[in-house]
């Protein structure tokens, strides 16, 4: 209880995610507008989680999802099983022409002071249809749910998918489930599904149900319409800003125990300068700072808490999960694509000062 949460010891599932699944088309650094052949990779910030938890750390998850019958969602659910995550799928069935469909992502990496370029086709997304009704909730935690996290990116692809997250939140939390969430606000999303007004409404619904939220100082002012700190940061790297919201934070949703972000300082597309802030049951835990040669900056962050997350389900120390998360995050950016390669001796090791010499 250091940490202020009560996690149950055991469950079918250590973690289990609501979200989107994507798919992202990814040419490295060239331009789509000049590519001629992309990688592709999955992805959604909910997903990623579940993956990256399964894959480097080893625990049981799950996704609860939308999935299309058709060869693009055949591909995706390749992935899911190959990252090892249980999925709960409601399933739609594609028209041949008009969809549904599971999401696209477009996005270069960039290079040097060309930074990377990020657009979306999401029309007709299958996950936007998602609404309350569409999951058994009861069965799905009747094994026993450990942890249970979704994200702002979903509440804002429509009216029903804010709905679904706060029908799941209540069923996790009577399960015994410790709840999180990431903030991810992204104004754009927004600006089609009701604006800034509608976000702070369904974000401070949502929220009334978790225990650790994920988001910078911009996230906790624009998603959940909380007042900045008469403090300013000095530098990217400076976590006064974020900690000077806290009381703020608690002021609004006490129950709230933990909140974290990453720190980042981007010198380049390919350089950054990487910490990490945690404020956990009313104290700060910060990690190092490291200073990253960027291969594909996109899930970093992600990373970043899903090592925070195992550190918490493991037993760690604050401090120790704040620096897990630290580094499996650092770890994500030398990989392309939006989930983990890494292995958890190559997390810890990082974790506990190691460096990039040669293993022999």
């Amino acid at each position: 209880m250091k940490h202020g949460l009560n996690i149950r010891p055991d469950g079918a599932l250590d973690f289990l995610s609501l979200g989107a699944l994507v798919h992202r088309l990814d040419p490295g650094i060239i331009p789509f507008r000049k590519a001629t052949e992309c990688q592709i990779h999955v992805s959604g910030g909910e997903f990623n989680a579940s993956a990256n938890l399964a894959d480097c750390f080893g625990l049981r998850t799950g996704i609860a999802t939308a999935m299309v019958n058709y060869p693009v969602g055949d591909l995706i659910a390749e992935r899911v099983r190959a990252m090892g995550v249980q999925p709960f799928y409601k399933h739609f069935k594609h028209d041949g022409v008009h969809g549904p469909n599971m999401a696209t992502v477009y996005s270069d990496r960039g290079q040097g002071v060309r930074a990377p370029v990020v657009f979306y086709n999401r029309c007709n997304e299958a996950a936007a249809q998602l609404k309350p009704g569409d999951f058994d909730w009861p069965a799905i935690f009747a094994g026993g749910v450990r942890w249970f996290h979704s994200g702002g990116i979903f509440a804002a692809l429509s009216p029903t998918t804010a709905e679904l997250i706060i029908e799941a939140m209540p069923a996790a939390k009577a399960a015994g489930a410790v709840t999180s969430f990431d903030l991810n606000y992204r104004a754009k999303l927004w600006n089609i599904s009701g604006g800034h007004e509608r976000a702070v409404a369904v974000l401070d619904r949502i929220v009334k149900h978790v225990d650790v939220l994920v988001g910078n100082e911009e996230d906790l002012q624009l998603g959940l319409g909380i007042p900045g700190p008469k403090v300013a940061a000095k530098s990217k790297l400076d976590p006064s800003a974020f900690l000077g919201m806290m009381k703020n934070v608690r002021k609004k949703h006490p129950h709230v125990k933990i909140v974290a972000t990453t720190l980042r300082e981007v010198h380049s597309t390919n350089r950054h300068s990487w910490s990490a802030v945690a404020w956990i049951n009313g104290r700060a835990c910060t990690a190092p700072t490291c200073e990253l040669d960027v291969v594909d900056r996109v899930g970093g962050g992600d990373g970043y808490a899903a090592g925070f997350f195992y550190g918490l389900l493991n037993g760690e120390s604050p401090e120790e999960a704040v620096k897990l998360g630290w580094a499996h995050g650092a770890l994500l950016t030398t990989f392309p694509g939006d989930t983990t390669m890494a292995t958890v001796d190559q997390v810890r090791a990082f974790a506990q000062g190691g460096s990039a010499r040669i293993q022999r």
